[in-house]
């Protein structure tokens, strides 16, 4: 399964690009980064197998251990890409987030957008790693 992260902005260079990348290099899965610009700029509709995340503060707060589940489920279903959308500064529109297969929040704190980009990278390294049974994982 593609794990698809559509951010809003460009990261350019700097320590939460470092993060990023550090994060996307240890993925065992494929991943693909698209950026978009703060405004305008449209990504191709995903495809019906495909689910749609954003990041959103009203959205699941889910721990490590249930994301890991989740992505699982999807990928054992068949689902060919999950599609992680991390929005502009006014963050996504009702109709944006009626159309998202799943709302996943951080915490109600305001993230800056790059940091979010940071967090989601490492939170989906670490599922895989859950996923992979590695022992970095501690429950508890």
């Amino acid at each position: 399964m593609l794990l698809h992260i559509v951010a809003r902005g460009r990261i350019g260079r700097g320590p939460e690009a470092d993060l990023v990348d550090r994060y996307v290099k240890r993925l065992a899965w494929p991943v693909k980064i698209t950026e978009l610009p703060d405004v305008g700029g449209r990504v191709p509709p995903i495809e019906p197998q495909g689910r749609r995340i954003l990041l959103d503060e009203s959205g699941e707060m889910m721990g490590s251990k249930a994301f890991a589940d989740r992505l699982g489920r999807w990928r054992d279903e068949g689902v060919r890409e999950a599609r992680f959308m991390i929005g502009a500064a006014d963050g996504f529109d009702d109709a944006a987030r009626a159309g998202a297969d799943l709302l996943l929040s951080f915490g109600r704190a305001t993230w800056p957008h790059l940091l979010a980009r940071a967090m989601l990278a490492e939170q989906l390294w670490r599922a895989t790693s859950i996923l992979a049974n590695h022992p970095y994982h501690r429950e508890g």
